[in-house]
């Protein structure tokens, strides 16, 4: 009996079908397509309390994203440490893109003023997009003899180092533009550091502090409402929000130049067709008529950089920042 055949054998036949099965799995496995992200919410973790300058423009975008994205961006906000532990938190998520950072250039400032840290601020992230960039500008209370940089400083040497000015978090550049006036003014201050802007603005409005050199979309409601006094904004260009107030630097400090800028993250090791994807639902929300003017009544500007721009950008704030700080000898309350 001839029992030769001329098909093929059972067992490759099996193995290739195995293959295609495995294949399909992966290719429909969350997280991996592209085409198909995402599949449930996404977690926009904010390592500031609610109220801030990053909680502000970020919303904004969330909302929007998760319009043409139909899955929801659901905000944490966890704040502390200097955005530290928010950071951690996206740093050790899976790599999927379900969970995402949103955070200041305080980001990439971070590893210039703390020597330990728990995660490493641009390997373990996946840069996204931009989202803004943004001036900053010296408030102080409304009942403050203080309403020129003049006048500050003629304040600040008088109270004979016992003027106190807030920030964000221990290496914010509202703690760097105040410790580059002191170098520049030749004045003495004290830095208090908060856990975000929103409990600064709080207490300098109660007189716990004299000044703060604070991001645009979180001082600006405080302006417009008279209850903080705008003295100066911080960048080389008067801000179209604020047309009448000064720059520092045409107060009688040239060259003062310093702003500060939003991005969005993604964990180390997340699909590039995802991250892609994330920015550009971003950069579409950032598009938007809307998104555009709430963006410039808080005094920011809109950017959407891709990825791969946004991760140069990275990179060289990192060495700038790192120079500034050297600079300024500012140094974390550990």
């Amino acid at each position: 009996m001839n029992i030769s055949s001329t098909k093929t054998p059972a067992w490759p036949r099996l193995r290739t079908a195995l293959a295609l099965a495995g294949t399909a799995i992966v290719m429909l496995s969350p997280g991996v397509s592209a085409q198909e992200f995402p599949q449930h919410p996404v977690r926009l973790v904010l390592p500031y309390p609610a109220g801030g300058p990053t909680d502000l423009l970020a919303r904004v975008v969330a909302v929007k994203m998760g319009e043409s994205l139909r899955q929801s961006v659901v905000v944490d906000n966890k704040p502390g440490a200097s955005g530290m532990i928010g950071a951690e938190a996206v740093a050790r998520a899976a790599p999927d893109g379900y969970t995402i950072l949103a955070n200041a250039s305080l980001h990439v400032i971070n590893p210039s003023i703390y020597s330990k840290m728990r995660y490493d601020a641009f390997k373990d992230f996946v840069p996204i997009t931009q989202l803004a960039d943004v001036p900053l500008v010296l408030v102080v209370n409304n009942d403050s003899p203080v309403r020129t940089v003049q006048d500050l400083i003629s304040y600040a040497k008088r109270q004979g180092g016992s003027l106190n000015f807030g920030s964000a978090g221990n290496a914010s550049a509202q703690q760097l533009a105040g410790e580059s006036f002191k170098l520049a003014a030749k004045v003495p201050m004290q830095h208090v550091p908060y856990k975000g802007s929103a409990p600064a603005l709080t207490d300098l409005m109660g007189g716990q502090i004299q000044l703060m050199f604070d991001s645009m979309p979180s001082a600006m409601p405080f302006i417009k409402a008279g209850k903080l006094r705008a003295v100066a904004v911080t960048t080389a260009r008067r801000a179209s929000a604020l047309p009448d107030v000064p720059t520092v630097a045409e107060s009688g400090l040239p060259g003062f130049d310093i702003s500060t800028w939003y991005g969005l993250w993604a964990p180390r090791g997340t699909p590039p067709a995802v991250v892609e994807k994330l920015a550009a639902h971003a950069a579409a929300a950032l598009k938007r008529p809307d998104v555009r003017q709430q963006y410039a009544d808080m005094g920011a500007e809109p950017i959407g950089s891709s990825p791969a721009d946004f991760a140069r950008y990275n990179a060289s704030e990192g060495k700038k920042w790192a120079e500034i700080v050297r600079q300024s000898g500012a140094k974390a309350d550990e």
